[in-house]
């Protein structure tokens, strides 16, 4: 499998023109990142030849009124994807989020776009996906990439770090405590926003090459807990003590004293993943492929929370 964190040979964001136009395809099209990568890919290419599948087409009705080719397609109903990939060339397979079944529903997805006729596939993916990261997401990330290199389609993946939005709650968490509580260890994580990934994902998307490629999509500058705590404070206005535990004991300082119910405990476990995995260094990629892709520089943390912290005033 290719990996690559630097930049492809050829990456500029521009509008593409008409004559170099191919049918592209954005699955999950009304997701968070789904629809902000089709806004981007209509910004840089215009509607002709845009396709986006998605479970609730009403709920994009504006992008179809913009001249998208909005269709159905759900995952879990295979008979309805080869006709949603119809006449798409190259595809943006945003992952799913059930993490339990998603395996599955890659594999469909897979076989229904080269079905339809796609050439190459695009996937959304964490960093590092392969044993032995312990991360609760990896697995299946690294289960869809084999499917993938296995398929004999085109395919690039696109490994996102964590997404700096995600860190708002614990930023307003740790202020309003004085105490940002964590099993990261000493490891390091560049968190990158979400429109960073959509951005990059719609000049993949777009733009020529990109074949075999794996691209670490990260934030600017990698923060350990120390860090983290210092930035949070400084927002905040308030000083945040860093405080770090093992994964039993942050787990149980998730759910709480008393019996926790499946969920609660399950939530707990996936967040202590991460922080495994970021204690274990399978986080620590730091890139500039934002800019390489978009020709803008990546957002930073700081610029995220900041927006964020209008929120949790």
């Amino acid at each position: 499998m290719v990996s690559s964190s630097g930049g492809p040979a050829s990456g500029e964001n521009r509008r593409v023109g008409r004559d170099e136009l191919m049918r592209v395809i954005v699955t999950g099209a009304s997701g968070q990142l789904g629809r902000r990568t089709a806004e981007h890919v209509l910004e840089l290419r215009g509607p002709d030849g845009v396709i986006l599948v998605t479970r609730q087409p009403e709920s994009i009705a504006d992008l179809a009124a913009h001249g998208a080719d909005v269709r159905f397609g759900d995952f879990d109903q295979p008979e309805s994807l080869q006709e949603a990939f119809a006449g798409g060339e190259r595809m943006l397979l945003i992952s799913a989020t059930d993490l339990e079944r998603r395996v599955g529903q890659h594999q469909a997805a897979i076989d229904a776009a080269a079905a339809a006729g796609v050439r190459h596939v695009v996937y959304t993916s964490c960093l590092r996906p392969e044993p032995p990261n312990p991360a609760v997401v990896a697995a299946s990330h690294y289960a869809t990439e084999t499917a993938l290199v296995d398929s004999g389609l085109a395919w690039t993946f696109l490994r996102n770090s964590l997404y700096a939005e995600y860190q708002a709650a614990e930023a307003a968490a740790a202020t309003a405590s004085g105490r940002l509580v964590h099993n990261r260890g000493d490891g390091r994580v560049a968190y990158v926003s979400r429109d960073d990934c959509a951005a990059a994902a719609a000049a993949v998307l777009v733009g020529p090459g990109h074949q075999a490629c794996a691209y670490d999509v990260t934030g600017p500058e990698p923060f350990r807990a120390a860090e983290l705590a210092a930035l949070y404070g400084d927002i905040g206005g308030r000083a945040v003590e860093v405080v770090p535990l093992d994964d039993d004991s942050f787990v149980a300082s998730l759910v709480g004293n008393g019996a926790a119910d499946d969920h609660l405990r399950y939530g707990a476990e996936l967040v202590a993943s991460f922080g495994r995995s970021i204690r274990e260094g399978h986080m620590a990629s730091c890139t500039e492929i934002v800019a390489t892709l978009t020709g803008r520089p990546a957002r930073t943390l700081r610029e995220v929370l900041e927006f964020a912290s209008r929120d949790y005033a």
